[in-house]
């Protein structure tokens, strides 16, 4: 297949591009090759490059920026999808929309599974889940809600607290914000299998196994050599950020298995292996 992949650069789409070049024609897509807030522009490019899938992971992905600046928020997650969407069905590819556990509440108590009723809290939950509903208007879609996303070529929060702990510091999270952790290169391995199997529809995908934040940054700095009380946790409500969080955003990832799919490797087995590959 001939795929083009939004926010080539990002975090996940880093991950995508490396797991879809596997067996597949990838064409990485930037802001600058393919701007999803342009709909002409990115209709165009769509029209040229003729893929068969487009792969839609490019977003801003921040809930404080979004929180500041709901237009923009919109503008990129909801609209910028809504152009996505629309291209995909001019040139008859499939689309597969990267979403977010932050379409939830965080209300519940046990793990969300994908026929749960949303109810996002913050302006990127409510503009991914949006962006959710533009994907569904193209035939052939996939949705994958992921969470916590690691993995290499970008700074992310496992990333980030272990060299602030490096570098002598102490690394401050929330210790009551429960959810999963996703290695890139494995979601986006699972996310392309379940492409070819033609399986379209809804799911959940993260390492199996569910962690508070602070859980996950000590055992990523165990799992480094270093001294884990050097990561502290601290309620969510001490953080000061702009964005409400979640308290709890465990997923199921019940569509996999009801669709014969193994899941992902636990995250613990997932982290230990990225922290192998960095140089910190």
């Amino acid at each position: 297949m001939k795929i083009a992949i939004t926010g080539a650069v990002g975090l996940f789409g880093r991950g995508l591009v490396l797991a879809f070049s596997t067996r597949h024609e990838v064409i990485p897509l930037t802001h600058t090759e393919a701007d999803i807030t342009n709909a002409s522009a990115f209709e165009s490019a769509m029209q040229q490059i003729r893929p068969d899938l487009i792969v839609h992971s490019a977003a801003i992905p921040d809930l404080d920026i979004c929180e500041a600046d709901p237009d923009r928020g919109f503008l990129v997650n909801y609209q910028g999808t809504c152009n996505v969407a629309n291209a995909a069905r001019q040139v008859g590819a499939g689309l597969v929309h990267i979403s977010t556990d932050a379409v939830f509440d965080g209300k519940k108590r046990t793990p969300y599974v994908e026929t749960d009723p949303t109810g996002p809290i913050t302006v990127y939950g409510r503009s991914k889940l949006q962006a959710e509903e533009a994907a569904k208007s193209v035939e052939r879609h996939w949705i994958f809600r992921v969470s916590v996303l690691f993995g290499p070529g970008k700074t992310n929060f496992v990333e980030k607290g272990l060299r602030k702990i490096a570098a002598g510091e102490e690394y401050k999270v929330a210790s009551d914000q429960m959810g999963n952790a996703t290695l890139t290169s494995d979601a986006g391995l699972k996310i392309m299998e379940v492409v070819e199997a033609g399986h379209c529809g809804l799911y959940h995908l993260a390492n199996q196994g569910a962690c508070t934040r602070f859980e996950l940054a000590r055992t990523a700095a165990e799992l480094s050599g270093f001294d884990p009380a050097k990561v502290i946790g601290i309620p969510d409500a001490q953080m000061q950020r702009r964005a409400p969080r979640l308290k709890y955003s465990v997923m199921e990832m019940t569509a996999l298995k009801s669709a014969g799919f193994s899941l992902p490797r636990p995250w613990q087995e997932a982290l230990a292996d990225y922290i192998s590959t960095l140089k910190l």
